[in-house]
């Protein structure tokens, strides 16, 4: 039986939960400082509720011939939310993953992202959603001839970023990811780990409203996972919204974020259970795992 979803914003966590916004905070949050605003353009189809990001009302997809990917789903992501969905392959989460993301449309429901009702926008507007959202795909989508700096370098110069921001923003991201030596080799020369935060980097690099990431740490070891880990946290911290697909129960255990569980194509819900007192010094250790774990 279906369980009511509400969102959970990250000020409602219990004052004694080890994972606060404020101790994810103080592990080194980015800084946004003078970073150049995008190109404005209209947003005539935008209708934004401050406090809701995703809000999915009765959703279902259906690919043909008769394969029901999921149904009727009904969930609400509040801005500056960490979400992780879990659930069995064919669950349904890379399905809701692409409809969020605008990739795919649903057969029946409503799905509104940022504002935007996904089944009204024009396809000349679709590129206004796709600024709000970076994506991290299970299977990169990276462009193999090209060098690590060049894939991550496309999401910010398709929105007109200064040179000067970009490369910036791809040193940055690879000093954190552990990437500065793969700076200038071609992703396909990389390895898988390699690979998925490349697309993870670029995913990010705009400092996009929503992040949508697909088993993004399936091919990372304990401690590169850690990093990615703490990136995500970082931008949440700036106030982005985070939704996370994974098979990796070690990312969501022992956290006060949502969990979202699918079950051939249906939603469950369930909030982790309170965790116990820890130090911030447990809690960090605990989110950002060590090679020795």
């Amino acid at each position: 039986m279906e369980q009511s979803i509400r969102p959970v914003s990250l000020k409602s966590f219990p004052p004694g939960a080890p994972f606060e916004k404020k101790q994810l905070c103080a592990y080194g949050p980015i800084s946004e400082t003078s970073i150049p605003p995008l190109r404005s353009e209209s947003m005539s189809q935008e209708t934004h509720h401050p406090d809701v990001m995703i809000d999915l009302v009765k959703v279902t997809k259906v690919y043909p011939p008769d394969v029901q990917a999921i149904s009727d789903i009904s969930l609400t992501v509040a801005k500056g939310e960490i979400v992780f969905l879990t659930g069995m392959s064919g669950a349904g989460k890379t399905t809701l993953l692409r409809l969020i993301s605008r990739i795919e449309k649903p057969t029946k429901g409503m799905v509104e992202v940022a504002g935007f009702d996904i089944a009204k926008l024009p396809q000349r507007n679709i590129h206004q959603l796709r600024r709000k959202i970076g994506m991290a795909y299970q299977d990169f989508k990276l462009l193999p001839e090209r060098t690590v700096a060049d894939n991550i370098a496309i999401a910010m110069e398709v929105v007109y970023r200064p040179p000067s921001f970009i490369e910036k923003r791809i040193r940055a991201l690879l000093d954190q990811l552990d990437l500065v030596r793969k700076y200038a080799t071609p992703t396909g020369e990389l390895s898988r780990g390699e690979q998925q935060r490349v697309s993870i980097a670029r995913a990010v690099a705009n400092f996009p409203e929503i992040v949508l990431a697909d088993e993004p740490t399936g091919n990372l070891d304990a401690e590169t996972t850690g990093k990615v880990m703490n990136l995500f946290h970082q931008l949440n911290c700036q106030g982005t919204t985070i939704l996370i697909a994974t098979h990796d129960q070690s990312l969501y255990q022992r956290t006060s974020h949502r969990i979202i569980e699918l079950r051939f194509g249906r939603l469950r819900s369930q909030v982790s259970d309170p965790p116990e007192e820890n130090s911030e010094e447990e809690a960090a250790s605990s989110l950002f795992p060590s090679s020795e774990a």
